[in-house]
C-alpha cells in the first residue's frame, strides 16, 4: 500500500506569507480538491489546490462547417456574413482589375474562384481571399505589354509555383517572423484599407458626405439594437434604401465598371508554350507568387490571433496555390487573401467557418451576374463607411500608444514595426495612387 507523505501544516520558512504577517489560507479551510507538494527549499509538504485537466472556457474550440450546419443561428451568422462581405468584395474587384488595365469582370471572377477555392482547400476557416491591390500592382505590366493572354498564364504559373512552395514547407517559416513585424504589417494594412477610400471622398457630390456618416452611425448604434443582421449589412441596406427612395445622386457601383452578364467559363491561355514565352511570364509568376503568399499568410495569422485559433498555414499555401490555377482558367487576374473583406466577415459579422467564405464568393457571382441591376444602384459612400469602420477597428491603437511611450518595448521592437509598417505601405500602396 503506497503512504501518502506526511502533510505539515505548520509555518514553512519557505511558505508565502500574507501582507498582515499571517500563514496563508491553506485550500482545505476553503473545502477545494488538494495535493501534498514538497516544497523545494524546506522539504516540507503543503496542501495546494489541485490543477484541473478540464479545459477552461478561456480556450475557444474552433468551430467547425458540421456545427455550424446544426446549430439555425451560427448558420445565420454564416451566411449574413458571406452576404455582406460579397457586398464589399464587388467594387474593389472592379477597381483592381481597372488598375490592372483588364476588363473589370476579370477580377469579379476571380474573387469568385479565390473565395470558393480557398474556402474549400484553404487552411484558414473564415478567410476571404479575391481580386486583391497587391496582385493588380504586380500583373498589370504583363497585360500592358503582352496582353491578357500571358497575364492568364503568368497567374496560372504563379498558382503552381504556390504549390510547389507548398510542398517545400515555405509556410513553416512564419512561426520566426515577430511581432514587430506581425504589427507594423496589420497597421499598415488598416491604412491603406483607409486611403483607398479617399477617392471616393474627393471631388464628389456633396451629398456624399451625410450619406458616410449615415453608414458610420448605423454601424455604431445597430449592434446595441441587435446582433442577429450584421451592422455592416444594416447599413448597406439601409444606406442603399435611402438614396433610391429618394433618388440622390450619388456614385454607384455600377459606375465603377460593367458588371458581367454570364458566369465565367474554362479555357486555355492561347500562347505559344515554349521557353520564350516561360521567360516573359516568369518573373512576374515568381513576384505574384511570393507577394500573394506573403500577404495571405501574414493574414491568416492575424485571424489565428483574432480568433484565438490555430490555422495551418502550408495547408493553406497549397490552397492559395490551387485557388490561381483554377482563377487562370476561368479567366480571372489572380488573387490573394483580403485583409479588409476578412476583417468584415470575421470581426464585424463574426463568422468563423469555411461556410461563410464560400458564400462571399458564391453570393458575389450570383449577385454581380443574376441581380445586376439591384448591386449595381448600391451607393458607394454605403461602402465607403463599411471600410471606414474596417480601417479603424483593425488599426492597433492600444500598440501605437505605447509605442508612442517612452521605454515601451525594445527600439529594435520599435523599429521593426514602424519599418514594416511603411514598406508594406510603399508597397502594397503604390496601386491606390497609379
Amino acid at each position: 500500500m503506497r503512504m501518502r507523505p506526511r502533510v505539515r501544516e505548520d509555518v514553512c520558512p519557505a511558505r508565502p506569507q500574507s501582507d498582515d504577517g499571517d500563514d496563508e489560507i491553506l485550500a482545505t479551510d476553503r473545502g477545494e480538491p488538494v495535493a501534498a507538494v514538497p516544497c523545494a527549499r524546506s522539504g516540507y509538504h503543503h496542501c495546494v489546490p489541485e490543477q484541473s485537466t478540464q479545459p477552461t472556457s478561456a480556450q475557444p474550440k474552433p468551430a467547425t462547417v458540421l456545427a455550424a450546419l446544426k446549430s439555425p443561428k451560427l448558420l445565420t451568422v454564416e451566411i449574413l456574413g458571406g452576404l455582406v462581405t460579397a457586398f464589399a468584395l464587388i467594387p474593389e474587384s472592379l477597381s483592381f482589375a481597372i488598375v490592372a488595365g483588364l476588363d473589370p469582370k476579370m477580377g469579379l471572377y476571380a474573387a469568385f474562384t479565390m473565395a470558393c477555392v480557398t474556402a474549400l482547400l484553404g487552411g484558414r476557416p473564415g478567410m476571404v481571399s479575391g481580386a486583391a491591390g497587391s496582385i493588380a500592382l504586380v500583373i498589370f505590366p504583363v497585360a500592358r505589354d503582352h496582353g491578357v493572354e500571358y497575364l492568364v498564364a503568368t497567374v496560372i504559373l504563379g498558382g503552381v509555383l504556390q504549390v510547389v512552395m507548398g510542398a517545400l514547407g515555405v509556410a513553416k517559416l512564419m512561426r520566426f517572423i515577430p511581432r514587430s513585424v506581425m504589427t507594423g504589417f496589420v497597421d499598415a494594412l488598416a491604412i491603406l484599407i483607409f486611403t483607398a477610400q479617399l477617392d471616393n471622398l474627393i471631388d464628389v457630390p456633396w451629398a456624399v458626405y451625410p450619406l458616410v456618416v449615415a453608414g458610420l452611425a448605423i454601424m455604431v448604434v445597430f449592434p446595441k439594437l441587435t446582433t442577429r443582421v450584421p451592422a455592416p449589412l444594416a447599413s448597406i441596406l439601409l444606406v442603399t434604401l435611402a438614396v433610391v427612395t429618394l433618388s440622390i445622386d450619388v456614385p454607384t457601383v455600377g459606375d465603377q465598371g460593367e458588371l458581367p452578364e454570364s458566369f465565367p467559363g474554362f479555357g486555355i491561355p492561347d500562347i505559344p508554350w515554349n521557353l520564350d514565352t516561360l521567360g516573359v511570364i516568369a518573373p512576374y509568376a515568381v513576384a505574384l507568387a511570393l507577394v500573394g503568399l506573403m500577404e495571405s499568410l501574414l493574414t491568416a495569422k492575424l485571424v489565428d490571433d483574432l480568433t484565438d485559433t490555430h490555422s495551418d498555414k502550408t495547408r493553406e499555401t497549397f490552397g492559395q496555390g490551387i485557388a490561381n490555377i483554377v482563377t487562370g482558367f476561368f479567366g480571372g487576374m489572380g488573387g490573394c487573401a483580403m485583409i479588409g473583406q476578412t476583417m468584415i466577415n470575421v470581426k464585424q459579422a463574426g463568422a468563423r467557418t469555411r461556410i461563410s467564405s464560400f458564400l462571399a464568393g458564391a453570393f458575389l457571382i450570383i449577385l454581380s451576374v443574376s441581380l445586376s441591376d439591384i448591386v449595381g444602384k448600391i451607393p458607394m459612400a454605403a461602402l465607403v463607411a463599411v471600410m471606414i469602420i474596417v480601417a479603424f477597428t483593425t488599426f492597433d491603437w492600444k500598440n501605437a500608444r505605447r509605442l508612442l511611450s517612452r521605454g515601451y518595448e525594445s527600439l529594435g521592437f520599435k523599429l521593426g514595426h514602424v519599418g514594416t509598417c511603411v514598406g508594406t505601405f510603399l508597397l502594397l500602396g503604390h496601386n491606390f495612387f497609379v
